[in-house]
């Protein structure tokens, strides 16, 4: 029967390296990211900025530290538990701590929010291109939810918080956060990208830069097109 467990041996092997090549690449940590060939200033894949210097280069997370060099410091932060301004339009006061405020964070793809929300208040539907989202519940009620993809019909996963309780927001999903209560809210959110981008849903598709043709929002949310235009103006 040795020739049958050598085969065996073999797939085996061949599927651990099947499984090895066809992991992907890590996730962005920008929008985008073009590559330049090389950094010479007569290169014909850099275009001159005169406003920047001749080129302006981007790395997919950020220059280190010399670890003989750090300190307990650099992995210490501390202000979270200081109340965010709610005195605005939405009723909300969101407070990040990533890599760009916090070192520490860099390349271990974490990022840390609080959010304070009024009576009333609002977490506009938005979404994180780069990152799945948990929020923990401190102080309050409030009512969350996210819509799934046109693939799995829209639909809308919707449920009412208490102190303690916890939900997953899963990644690039559309989601919320209304309190619907009578007193002030807290929530904690943790998400699994050092940059997890945010995409609010009203700016980007009424507030973009330049303005997306009247027309086709118009067609697309079945509104009369001065309705649009007015909402554009808004933004």
């Amino acid at each position: 029967m040795k020739w049958i467990k050598f085969p065996l041996i073999t797939l085996a092997i061949f599927s651990l390296a099947i499984s090895l090549v066809s992991a992907y690449d890590p996730s962005p940590l920008q929008d985008f990211c073009v590559a330049i060939n090389n950094l010479k200033d007569d290169s014909k894949d850099i275009i001159e900025d005169k406003s920047k210097g001749p080129f302006d280069v981007y790395t997919n997370g950020k220059f280190c530290k010399s670890p003989k060099s750090t300190n307990p410091n650099d992995f210490f932060s501390s202000g979270l538990n200081s109340p965010g301004d709610t005195n605005n339009p939405l009723g909300s006061s969101v407070t990040t701590l990533n890599v760009d405020n916090f070192g520490g964070l860099n390349t271990l793809g974490l990022s840390l929010v609080r959010i304070d929300y009024a009576p009333n208040g609002v977490n506009p539907p938005h979404s994180h291109p780069r990152a799945s989202e948990i929020l923990a519940l401190t102080v309050g009620t409030l009512y969350v939810g996210f819509v799934s993809s046109a693939q799995d019909g829209n639909r809308l996963y919707a449920k009412v918080l208490n102190a303690g309780d916890l939900f997953v927001f899963p990644i690039g999903l559309v989601h919320f956060e209304f309190n619907i209560g009578k007193t002030p809210v807290v929530a904690f959110t943790v998400l699994n990208s050092q940059n997890p981008g945010l995409a609010t849903t009203a700016n980007t598709v009424f507030g973009s830069n330049p303005p997306i043709n009247p027309d086709i929002l118009a067609k697309a949310f079945k509104l009369d097109k001065k309705i649009v235009e007015n909402l554009q103006k808004q933004f």
